[in-house]
């Protein structure tokens, strides 16, 4: 089985290099890997993707020997274990705000003892049944992983619970969410708040936490916090860099746009 670059970072203390990824864009799995990203973050749940779009885009992963952390647009447990088997090599499951709710994820995807995934040995994971069958169940749960993530009110009150849920592999905050209930639904606690939180519980609790970032300052900030799972870069982001900077290109000869 393919090892995972995210954890073998995390195992050594150092933090995994991720970027996002929203749309069906095969020759940004090969960029990110040449510039040295350790995990692609490819998002399911707001963006839209076909089941045969995911399972080729998985096979660009594991050509190019960079970890795919796939967000689903369900938590049906059957399709959760089948992205991995399709090759995914860890999965991120939005609004995990109970203790219950994290420990039916690890069911989902981590096979006996650790939860009760279901078997099938013969996807692009396992080498499609060619190798390496003797050791397979062993080889996923120590090369897979499960991210939670952190967005609601609910959520901080369970953070301790969830973060010691046996085969939760990472905290993942959802700032935007996070933030829009926080404003909502408890009025005087801050986001600001909330991730000093997470930072302190998965300290203690020895689990890998991040959250998106906006900048260099940002990434310096939450690294200085210990977040090891940090997302900075995506197609997004570099279009409209490169967009602003072509025009302002283009006003220098045709004058400013209108």
């Amino acid at each position: 089985m393919r090892k995972s670059k995210l954890l073998a970072k995390i195992r050594d203390g150092e933090p995994a290099r991720i970027c996002g990824l929203g749309h069906f864009i095969p020759a940004y799995i090969r960029m990110a890997a040449n510039a040295g990203y350790d995990c692609i973050w490819l998002d399911g749940e707001h963006r839209c993707f076909t089941d045969r779009e995911i399972q080729s885009m998985l096979a660009y992963f594991h050509l190019y020997d960079i970890d795919c952390l796939f967000r689903p647009p369900t938590t049906e447990r059957t399709r959760l274990y089948r992205y991995l088997e399709d090759g995914a090599t860890g999965l991120m499951i939005p609004h995990v705000s109970t203790p219950e709710k994290a420990r039916m994820l690890v069911d989902a995807v981590k096979f006996p003892p650790v939860g009760d995934r279901g078997q099938d040995a013969a996807g692009l994971d396992a080498d499609f049944y060619v190798s390496g069958g003797e050791t397979y169940v062993d080889d996923a749960n120590r090369e897979t992983f499960l991210v939670v993530q952190i967005e609601t009110p609910l959520a901080m009150e369970n953070l301790d619970a969830i973060a010691s849920t046996a085969g939760v592999d990472g905290l993942f905050i959802g700032p935007g969410d996070l933030a829009l209930r926080i404003d909502r639904l408890k009025p005087g606690y801050t986001l600001d708040e909330a991730i000093r939180k997470v930072a302190d519980v998965a300290g203690e609790r020895g689990v890998a936490w991040g959250c998106p970032a906006a900048s260099a300052e940002h990434v310096q900030e939450l690294h200085d916090m210990g977040a090891m799972l940090i997302a900075y870069g995506s197609e997004f982001m570099a279009l409209l860099q490169m967009l602003e900077e072509t025009s302002q290109d283009l006003d220098g000869v045709y004058g400013k746009s209108t």
